[in-house]
């Protein structure tokens, strides 16, 4: 059983037959195709030839299919991972095309090494630093990026810019030297792979297709785009008009071996290589959780990250670049009918051939189509409606939004997602270090107890219960020993105070002196302090301290039972009974 956590090949194969083969090949038919113009032009954005997007989706499809847990996740380049290749390997410097290469190789094995490492030591929670706004806002930015970046494919311009500014000026300075071939190219293909994304599934059905068959063939619109602006190219002999065209690619399949492991290089990468890993896991992890809950099935976040780890290993050995699951082709591989991540290794054959038969094919392939392509494909992951959701829903949430998408644009990548992680970090303790506290009273009729200020309750003046919705921790500790002080003045009859625990799941070390001197200073008032509904294992932490046995009032199973209790001693428990600390 152990041994098929750790190789999920070994659970799922066992279950292989001749119906998941013929849904796993079809499968990985349609996405291949979807697949050699998308890895192409991901190549393009890490600044890497176009060969190396198909090497990035060989091997790291066979490994992650032999490790992963998700059944239809498809592994290889996506757009913020490339971008954010592009951006680390840019700030090493001018580069040769055989250095920037070997850095883009480095780069995954140091992405590769740290999954590893975070999946031994099972660490996939440390993903839920980065949350959801952040990642949307920071996806909603880097798409921006991206889509401004391949502008200059689309124009044929000489652009460059790693924030939004520099690239926005960039442009706006080469726009006179636009190329007026390059731009006939360009545009046409732009519009129809925008017309693609809807109008081809409609025509489709007027052929009298199946909604599911026209679906899926809608999503090769792309290998279409590439078809007739190639022959565009090579019939009108567009490169001497100064198109840029894809060129020569290597036919073959890639050279296996390990990247140089060169000191300086890798003490500038691992910082970047970190930043990579994470938010690929965590855009791999949720895509995964999206479609293995279509088919009520489950996965692994420490064995995805083992996956993913093994999978950019075989991206850097195999001369690629970091990679991770991307939700675009991993739709289409659900969609498509993929059973197993063998989907995935026979797509990674239909990848391995095409390198061997279709590269010649290649070489008037114009930069403009693909850059149209990635254009597309990231226009769909802009999603500024989470600044306006944020903004009602919660101020935070907003802030880290507004800053995560305001750093990525101005500053840069890695930039944005590093401040968005520490506002996210920073507000979630301001929040919980003023926590909300109610004074509560019994709901007449029940034995409920509600906020005195949203509801009509029954109260006692000599007894001041007080609900605290939060863990006690060093960071509340004094503002809630402040409030309970400030609420004595608003109530001096009170002689019990009763903190109702519902909502405490943990009393650290400094909490636990407030409540110390809470209680003394109480003492000296004649005021018993009094805790009700204290959850099992805050109170086996208690038991091991001298708290409660210096505690002047008791520990009480309810909140009713606190105030019932009281009441019925005549309003002066006996000091004699002791605590009930049983719970």
């Amino acid at each position: 059983m152990r041994l098929e956590k750790a190789l999920p090949i070994l659970s799922w194969s066992r279950e292989y037959n001749r119906g998941t083969l013929i849904s796993d090949l079809l499968a990985a038919i349609i996405v291949t195709i979807m697949l050699i113009p998308q890895s192409l032009a991901y190549a393009l954005l890490a600044g890497l030839p176009a060969e190396v997007g198909l090497y990035a989706s060989m091997l790291p499809l066979i490994a992650y299919g032999l490790l992963g847990s998700s059944r239809s996740l498809s592994v290889g380049p996506v757009a913020v991972v490339s971008l954010m290749t592009a951006s680390a390997i840019g700030a090493l410097g001018p580069l040769s095309g055989d250095e920037y290469l070997a850095a883009a190789t480095l780069l995954a094995l140091l992405s590769g090494a740290f999954l590893l490492l975070m999946g031994v030591f099972r660490l996939g929670f440390l993903a839920n630093f980065l949350s959801h706004p952040v990642i949307a806002g920071f996806i909603t930015a880097s798409g921006i990026l991206i889509a401004c970046s391949q502008l200059r494919h689309i124009l044929g311009i000489d652009a460059h810019g790693e924030t939004l500014p520099s690239l926005l000026s960039s442009l706006l300075a080469e726009l006179g030297n636009t190329n007026p071939y390059t731009l006939a190219i360009g545009l046409p293909v732009l519009s129809f792979l925008f017309w693609a994304r809807n109008g081809l599934k409609r025509l489709l059905l007027t052929f009298g297709l199946s909604d599911y068959s026209a679906t899926l063939l809608s999503k090769t619109g792309p290998i279409f785009g590439v078809i007739i602006s190639s022959v565009a190219a090579a019939v009108f002999q567009l490169d001497e008009r100064q198109v840029a065209l894809v060129g020569f690619v290597p036919q073959g399949l890639p050279a296996l071996a390990m990247p140089e492991l060169s000191q300086s290089l890798w003490q500038e990468l691992w910082l970047s290589a970190i930043f990579i890993s994470i938010i690929g896991f965590v855009e791999s992890v949720s895509v995964g959780h999206t479609l293995a809950a279509k088919k009520r099935q489950k996965i692994s976040p420490n064995q995805e990250l083992l996956g993913l780890g093994a999978a950019n290993i075989a991206s850097s050995v195999s001369g690629g670049f970091p990679v991770t699951g991307g939700f675009a082709r991993s739709v289409v591989n659900f969609d498509a009918g993929a059973e197993t991540p063998a989907a995935g290794i026979f797509t990674a054959i239909g990848i391995a051939l095409a390198a061997i038969f279709l590269t010649p094919l290649l070489a008037y392939l114009p930069k403009a189509t693909l850059a149209a392509t990635i254009i597309v494909a990231v226009l769909a992951l802009i999603d500024l409606s989470i600044v306006k959701k944020a903004w009602n829903y919660d101020r935070s949430d907003f802030i880290a939004v507004v800053t995560t998408i305001t750093l990525t644009l101005l500053v840069g990548v890695e930039a944005g997602v590093a401040c968005g992680v520490f506002a996210s970090l920073t507000l979630h303790l301001y929040k919980t270090s003023q926590p909300h506290m109610a004074v509560v009273g019994e709901v007449p009729g029940t034995e409920h107890y509600r906020n005195i200020n949203r509801h009509r309750v029954i109260t006692h003046d000599e007894i001041l219960s007080l609900r605290i919705d939060e863990s006690l921790y060093f960071a509340n500790a004094g503002f809630i020993e402040d409030r309970i002080y400030a609420l004595l003045e608003d109530y001096p009859h009170t002689r019990h105070v009763i903190l109702m625990c519902t909502a405490v799941n943990e009393i650290d070390l400094s909490a636990l002196d407030a409540l110390e001197s809470i209680n003394q200073r109480l003492k000296e008032r004649d005021i018993r302090l009094h805790l009700s509904e204290l959850k099992g294992p805050v109170m086996d932490v208690l038991k091991k301290t001298d708290f409660l046995g210096q505690l002047s009032g008791q520990v009480h199973l309810s909140q009713h039972l606190a105030v019932s209790t009281i009441i019925a001693a005549g309003k002066k428990p006996d000091t004699g009974s002791a605590p009930d600390w049983s719970i």
